[in-house]
């Protein structure tokens, strides 16, 4: 069993080994901080990257619950004992503490005051029944975890100075590191000290979350680290295990941690891209369809743009599927089937959807987002003026 020893160095590592993710990893929240986005598009973002913080941090401590239960978890409730399992609570409780750190201050200390209210928010309504909140282990509550085992400090008078020195290397020794390698290393100590009961992981991914937003990663760019951690449940572990072995040497871990800061800014960047490139669609969509000037070309339009804003909402529908979701509009039409293939067909005559065959009577039907960059306005207007034959595409019909 490896036992706790504090660390004369609260923040060692080599700093050689870890310029390369550390490069890429700044250059990746750089690109994020920096791309252009809209308030609302963000938002819808920022509460599937919370979701996925929260799935994350409770799966990795063995949490089990479907998406419907968590989607339950998810929503405002006044007690949690409205929630039916451990799981549901323990997300509920996550959700609490990641919303109650949107509310801090970058100047907040972090100190050990901080540190129990954390704990407070994760365990209450959750853990509470076996986990004192926010209080640490007493001097015969002692903790073993990981494999190999792993002992905590010392509960107890031990417990309380090594958290004490820890802080106070916060407030020190830390800030002579790069903020990304303080959140990391923040994360980790508090694991392998384990000063609680339960709830340490939990806890300590939510104070990293804390010096990430301190980083540039707040709202409205906060990234899910433990999504990606619990992706990588096992080498999230090992890594973890073996700074514990090498006296506090943080260098795996941090090379770890740093790809998956890389990882997690880049997944948010090409999100928060791909409703850019959403954004430019709409506006030409509705710019040239808007611009048709007999009867019959604005209606046949009105019903190609109902179609492909359910396209930019779902990316893809099989056709089967997006017949269904068209009938109320197209039921007035003799052949409703057949109205939907021709609108489809002339969009994709237009370059604005693409259908792909999946598979015997299955056909994909999905939005092309490179449209604007490729479509110029006299090459629609013609277009526009020869409707294209079924057979163009006989798959379709």
């Amino acid at each position: 069993m490896i036992r706790y020893e504090a660390p004369k160095n609260w923040i060692y590592y080599d700093a050689n080994a870890i310029v390369r993710e550390l490069t890429e990893a700044k250059a990746a929240v750089l690109s994020l901080t920096t791309i252009p986005y809209q308030r609302d598009w963000i938002e819808a973002l920022q509460e599937i990257q919370l979701k996925r913080e929260v799935a994350g941090t409770s799966r990795i401590e063995g949490a089990e619950f479907t998406e419907r239960e968590l989607e339950e978890a998810l929503k405002d409730k006044e007690t949690a004992e409205q929630l039916f399992t451990r799981s549901q609570r323990q997300a509920r409780a996550a959700v609490r503490a990641y919303r109650w750190i949107t509310t801090l201050p970058d100047d907040y200390p972090i100190d050990p005051d901080l540190i129990f209210h954390i704990h407070r928010l994760i365990v209450t309504g959750a853990d509470d029944d076996h986990c004192p909140p926010g209080r640490l282990r007493a001097s015969d509550q002692n903790v073993t975890f990981g494999a190999p085992r792993h002992r905590g400090a010392e509960g107890g008078d031990e417990c309380r100075q090594a958290l004490s020195a820890l802080c106070e290397a916060i407030d020190r020794e830390f800030r002579a590191h790069d903020p990304l390698l303080q959140a990391l290393a923040l994360h980790y100590h508090i694991g392998a000290m384990h000063p609680f009961l339960d709830g340490n992981g939990r806890t300590a991914r939510a104070l990293e979350a804390i010096m990430l937003r301190r980083a540039g990663l707040k709202d409205p760019l906060f990234i899910a680290m433990s999504n990606y951690y619990y992706d990588e449940k096992p080498t999230y572990l090992t890594s973890l295990s073996k700074v514990c072995e090498r006296q506090h040497d943080l260098t795996e871990f941090l090379i770890f941690g740093l790809r998956g800061i890389a990882i997690q800014c880049h997944r948010l960047f090409n999100e928060i891209r791909t409703q850019v490139s959403k954004a430019l669609f709409r506006n030409l969509m509705y710019d040239l369809f808007s611009r048709l000037e007999s009867v019959r070309k604005r209606v046949i339009a009105k019903r190609q743009i109902e179609i492909l804003k359910l396209l930019l909402d779902k990316d893809q529908l099989e056709l089967n599927e997006l017949v269904k979701a068209l009938s109320g509009l197209y039921n007035s039409l003799g052949n409703p089937r057949k109205a939907i293939v021709r609108d489809i067909l002339h969009l994709m005559n237009l370059g604005a959807v693409k259908a792909e065959e999946l598979g015997k009577n299955r056909i994909q039907i999905s939005i092309d987002l490179t449209w604007p960059t490729t479509m110029t306005e006299s090459e629609f207007f013609e277009r526009i003026r020869q409707l294209p034959k079924a057979k163009t595409y006989p798959f379709l019909s």
